[in-house]
Formats: C-alpha cells, sequence, structure tokens
C-alpha cells in the first residue's frame, strides 16, 4: 500500500507548474500540458505524491486514461504528460521512484502521403497565386506551418559560393533550420514586392498566420479535387514537410545534411530516413527501367 505522506500530488504538480523546467516549455506546450495536469490533479490531487513510488499505481492512471482509450493520441498524451511530471518529481527528490512508463498506442503511418508533383501542379490551376505560393514554399523548404509564416527576407542569406539559403529559428525545437533556397523557392522570394517584409502575405497583404493559412490551403485542395473521397486519405499541408524531405533524400541527402537543413538531432534525422525512403511509384519506374537495361545487357552477351 502507498505510504503516508502529508505531500500531496496537487502539491506535485502545483511545485512543476511554477518550476524553471516548466517554464522553459513553448507556450502552447505549456498550455497542453496544463490541461493534461488540471485532469491529473482533479482525479489524483488529494491522493499522497508517494502513492506512485508503488507499482500497483500503474493499475490506477492506466485505469485514469482508460477515459480518453477511444482516442489514442490523447491515450499517449495522457501518459507522457505523466510521466514528466513523475520524472521530474524524482529528480528534484519529492518522490523517491515512479512506474508510470507507457506504451505507445498511437501511430501516424503518414509517410506514403506527401504532395506529388501532378498534385501541386492539380492545386495551382486553381488556387489564388497567394495561396500557391504558401504551398510551394511548404514543399521546397519543408517548414513547418508556424515557421513558414515568419518569414522575411533577413532571413535570406547569400553564401560565398553566391547560392542561397533561409536561415530560420524553428519554433518547435528553438534551432535554426539552413535551408537550401532552390530555383522554385527563389522565384518566391524574388517576386515579393519590394518593402514588403513577409515574404509570403495573405490576400489583404499582410502577414500569414498558421491557421488561416491552414484553412485556406485546405478550401483550396478541396476545389482543386483533391479531397479524401477523391485520393483515399486526408491530404494536409504538414504533409508538405514529408514532400520537402523526400526531395532531399532523392538529391542523395544523409542524416547530417537532413539535421542541418531542418535543425533535427541526428537520432530524429535518422528516424525520417527510415520513414520517408518509401518507394513511390517514380522510383519504381527508374527501378524497371534499370532492370530492363540490365537485361539487354545481359542477352547480348
Amino acid at each position: 500500500m502507498p505510504r503516508v505522506s502529508s505531500y500531496l500530488t496537487s502539491s506535485l504538480v502545483d511545485d512543476y507548474l511554477v518550476s524553471p523546467k516548466f517554464k522553459r516549455l513553448k507556450q502552447r506546450t505549456q498550455k497542453d500540458y496544463l490541461g493534461w495536469l488540471d485532469r491529473f490533479s482533479h482525479e489524483f490531487g488529494d491522493d499522497p505524491a508517494a502513492m506512485f513510488e508503488e507499482w500497483e499505481s500503474l493499475g490506477e492512471v492506466n485505469d485514469w486514461r482508460d477515459a480518453w482509450k477511444d482516442s489514442p493520441k490523447q491515450y499517449d498524451y495522457a501518459g507522457t504528460v505523466v510521466t514528466i511530471l513523475m520524472n521530474w518529481g524524482v529528480k528534484q527528490g519529492k518522490i523517491r521512484r515512479h512506474h508510470c512508463t507507457f506504451d505507445k498506442v498511437y501511430k501516424a503511418d503518414r509517410a506514403h502521403i506527401t504532395w506529388t508533383p501532378a498534385y501541386i501542379e492539380k492545386f495551382l490551376s486553381v488556387a489564388p497565386d497567394n495561396i500557391g505560393r504558401v504551398l510551394i514554399a511548404a514543399t521546397e523548404t519543408g517548414l513547418r506551418p508556424a515557421d513558414l509564416v515568419q518569414l522575411r527576407r533577413f532571413n535570406v542569406e547569400i553564401l560565398p559560393s553566391g547560392n542561397r539559403r533561409l536561415r530560420i529559428p524553428t519554433q518547435k525545437r528553438g534551432v535554426y533550420a539552413h535551408i537550401p533556397i532552390t530555383p522554385k523557392m527563389a522565384e518566391i522570394i524574388d517576386s515579393a514586392p519590394d518593402g514588403q517584409e513577409y515574404i509570403l502575405t495573405n490576400p489583404s497583404g499582410k502577414q500569414w498566420t498558421e491557421r488561416y493559412a491552414s484553412q485556406r490551403l485546405s478550401h483550396w485542395k478541396n476545389k482543386a479535387g483533391l479531397t479524401k473521397e477523391a485520393l483515399g486519405y486526408s491530404l494536409h499541408m504538414h504533409d508538405c514537410r514529408g514532400t520537402a524531405t523526400t526531395k532531399l533524400l532523392e538529391a542523395g541527402a544523409d542524416a547530417f545534411q537532413l539535421a542541418t537543413v531542418f535543425g533535427w538531432n541526428l537520432r530524429y534525422a535518422t528516424q525520417m530516413i527510415e520513414v520517408y525512403a518509401v518507394v513511390g511509384s517514380d522510383k519504381t519506374d527508374r527501378i524497371l527501367e534499370l532492370v530492363q537495361r540490365a537485361e539487354k545487357n545481359a542477352s547480348r552477351t
């Protein structure tokens, strides 16, 4: 049985929320964590924090998480936040140990979902120029929407070679991405009017918000016939990231180069290589061409 203690779980949560560890988190992450910690405190707040030192507490936390069992992503996130809280509690000496570690249930396999050249062409054929520019920039840079709408002229760097790149701090990881400016992205940058602060602007000529850009892209995607019913899956703005990653992989980029471009650590870059190293129809065609060529050469000998 859990040992008696005057230090309650609600106090553990409160102490974490005022800690430097929590304060260093991004504002959006803080908001997400706070929502789950409020739920957790509502359930366990009056219990001693020391109860989580006991193995049996794992079952109680899993029973609590079962309220979200029909939403694997939320179910997992609830466990993630609890684990973070408990890890902090152990490191701060609030509790001696804990057993709140959980296997992931949710796994989004969207590696096969990218904006193909045909999809991009179809979108651009119907969409207004301002949102078309957003799609091109997203598929050429791989930036998340939150970073994409922040692009300004001072993010463009000229290299000693004469080539250019984008240097921008990413909001999620807080590190700089160094993205080569492709010919298509160069057109987007160079066609922006002089004196315009942001490279991408909405129909009013003002900076896009992440939400508005995503909404308009989704609207015109459907207008282009790129619907879930037509494709068999939902195509999102976030899938532009996979398009950009795939382009670099096909160009021969390695994990270190991907990490440099996107601001990833090497471990994550390696994982992304595994995720996006899929065989698309264009790759299959090239492989078949190689096989046929080899067979012809063999028949001549």
